[in-house]
């Protein structure tokens, strides 16, 4: 009985431990070696970005806007890893390219990038950058982007979405409105400062200062003061700048046109009822002034006491500025508003 059961007690004293299975050792040096890997990437990842960071906090500390090219592009905006928003101006800025109103976007940018850089809330979490056609060509094709300027937004994670392209259409480009959509995209808000500007200060005196010395001039014959005409004058003048939109302009800050980069074709008439252009305020003005030119004709005409011929003629070049000229501003305003179905010599 002991004899049997000696060989048995061997063979269970030769057995391995039961919490030690075999291929155990490999499958721990893999997951060690994988950890290890993994930890060297998420380093690895974390000096990248700091590099990006620092290079870019040097680049704004000597301009609030830098400017980039292809790589530099796909280096800090394209290649991860980010953990900033990057504001993109897209422009065309050289003089061959011809474009006023990339200079006047330009001027509105560097305003608000200046109140981003110079203000206590500045960080490394929002940054201005440029991309001018002719420096980054690739970029513009790269997105598919066939007019200048336009603002983008690219995000800290994912890609941009649609909101994330400023509506300069609608909008425009003035510095309260660019700051009040990254406020949206972003959640930075940037609270703008213009530089002091004394021309309308400058000009308002030297306007004081002509009247002043046109009454000193007149003092001993101030009749003038009580003319009617002049004062309907001034009057329709004023009335002609509000009524052509020149205070929305004002406001809204719209390019003065806009061309096409395919064809070279200048559009002066926006054509959105939600926008328009600085040349367009000036064609309604010019229409409105016509308008109301004819009418005064053919006051005058129906009025005076003069000849029956020339008081007929009169009303004949009455009558035709009114007629031409309202059928040409119906006509504007049907191309602006689609659908609109009346029309009057000019379609």
């Amino acid at each position: 009985m002991g004899a049997r059961g000696a060989p048995s007690r061997r063979r269970q004293a030769g057995r391995r431990p039961r919490y030690l299975p075999t291929g155990s050792f490999p499958f721990l040096l893999l997951l060690l070696l994988l950890c290890i890997q993994l930890g060297g990437g998420q380093k690895k990842k974390e000096n990248l970005l700091a590099e990006k960071v620092e290079q870019l906090m040097e680049w704004s500390s000597r301009r609030s806007i830098f400017r980039m090219n292809g790589d530099k592009f796909r280096k800090f905006i394209k290649t991860p890893p980010r953990n900033y928003s990057m504001i993109v101006m897209f422009t065309a800025l050289q003089p061959q390219r011809q474009c006023s109103v990339c200079r006047q976007a330009n001027e509105e940018y560097q305003i608000l990038a200046n109140s981003w850089r110079y203000s206590s809330a500045f960080c490394n979490k929002l940054f201005f950058s440029m991309v001018d056609y002719d420096e980054g060509t690739d970029v513009f094709q790269q997105l598919n982007m066939n007019s200048a300027p336009t603002f983008m937004h690219f995000p800290p994670k994912g890609r941009p979405k649609r909101a994330d392209t400023f509506d300069l259409q609608r909008i425009g480009f003035a510095a309260e409105q660019l700051a009040k959509w990254i406020a949206d995209r972003t959640d930075v808000h940037i609270r703008v400062f213009r530089p002091p500007n004394y021309s309308g200060t400058i000009a308002l005196a030297l306007l004081v200062s002509l009247v002043g010395g046109l009454l000193y001039l007149r003092r001993n014959n101030l009749e003038f003061i009580y003319n009617k005409t002049g004062w309907a004058m001034v009057s329709l003048c004023i009335v002609f700048a509000m009524t052509s939109g020149q205070m929305w302009n004002h406001i809204r800050g719209p390019p003065y046109a806009h061309k096409n980069p395919h064809n070279g074709q200048v559009s002066y008439i926006h054509g959105s009822s939600q926008a328009q252009f600085v040349a367009e305020s000036h064609i309604i003005l010019l229409l409105n002034a016509a308008i109301t030119m004819g009418m005064v004709l053919l006051n005058e005409a129906a009025t005076s006491k003069g000849d029956v011929g020339k008081r007929r003629i009169i009303c004949l070049v009455g009558l035709g500025l009114v007629v031409f000229f309202f059928s040409f501003l119906l006509s504007i305003f049907r191309s602006k508003y689609h659908g609109y179905p009346y029309s009057f010599l000019i379609k």
